[in-house]
């Protein structure tokens, strides 16, 4: 059962938002503020009292103290709740930069709010449950596509941004390769190169090739650091491992 906070200045929408929340069965508890000032008072308050916060769907456009910037706060917690964004802006490259689970656009959607508490359940599960559930927004000429972690057979850091390479397609976010292996930790990808991170699931072989150590993702070759070469072997074995 989650225990959340709403956070949004606009009350209808933030009156709206808690009692479809109260509707699920799998929240236990709602919480709301009107402001960010008021959010992290709670949350400090219950931090203090020993109460459990699984999540926050918070409201991006506030006067004051922003959706975006009480994220970044709440990031630097100590075991920061998951977090849902809800606008009426399309936010979902920067929901995603900030490690948001999901992201609502207004009006909320009865059925595409019990989505995002689908996946915030996931996101709060113990280890174990599905974590190939994550999609990746992407922006493509007006329209968000969003690509599923699973799909992605590696990804190489292009400047500013970091290029998802698919068996389909070539995808494009703008986020450091640095950032992307923190929000991946532990679900089966593995730094190769300080340009590249690969699936261990779309690896089919590591080899010698010319003089320097080589994965097989799909039909394409990506060299492997020496200074990772252990690592990339040990952990690659690791994952297969019964």
């Amino acid at each position: 059962m989650l225990r959340v906070l709403a956070v949004d200045d606009e009350v209808p929408a933030l009156s709206e938002l808690a009692f479809l929340l109260r509707q699920d069965a799998r929240v236990e508890h709602v919480s709301t503020a009107t402001d960010s000032g008021a959010a992290l008072r709670d949350m400090v308050q219950m931090i203090a009292d020993g109460e459990r916060l699984d999540g926050v769907f918070l409201d991006v456009r506030m006067p004051g103290l922003d959706g975006l910037d009480l994220a970044r706060l709440i990031g630097g917690f100590p075991t920061p709740p998951k977090l849902v964004f809800v606008s009426a802006h399309d936010c979902a490259v920067q929901a995603f930069e900030l490690e948001a689970v999901d992201y609502l656009l207004k009006p909320v959607r009865p059925e595409r709010l019990a989505e995002a508490v689908r996946r915030l359940s996931a996101a709060v599960a113990p280890p174990g449950a599905d974590e190939d559930l994550e999609t990746i927004p992407v922006e493509l000429a007006g329209r968000t596509k969003f690509v599923a972690r699973q799909d992605v057979c590696y990804a190489e850091a292009h400047g500013d941004y970091v290029r998802l390479h698919t068996a389909e397609a070539v995808y494009l976010v703008r986020m450091s390769l640095a950032a992307l292996e923190r929000r991946w930790a532990g679900s089966g990808f593995v730094r190769a190169h300080r340009s590249t991170l690969v699936n261990a699931r779309h690896v089919s072989e590591l080899r010698f090739d010319a003089g320097r150590v080589v994965l097989q993702v799909g039909g394409e070759t990506l060299p492997v650091s020496r200074r990772l070469t252990r690592q990339v072997r040990e952990q690659l074995v690791r994952q297969f491992r019964p």
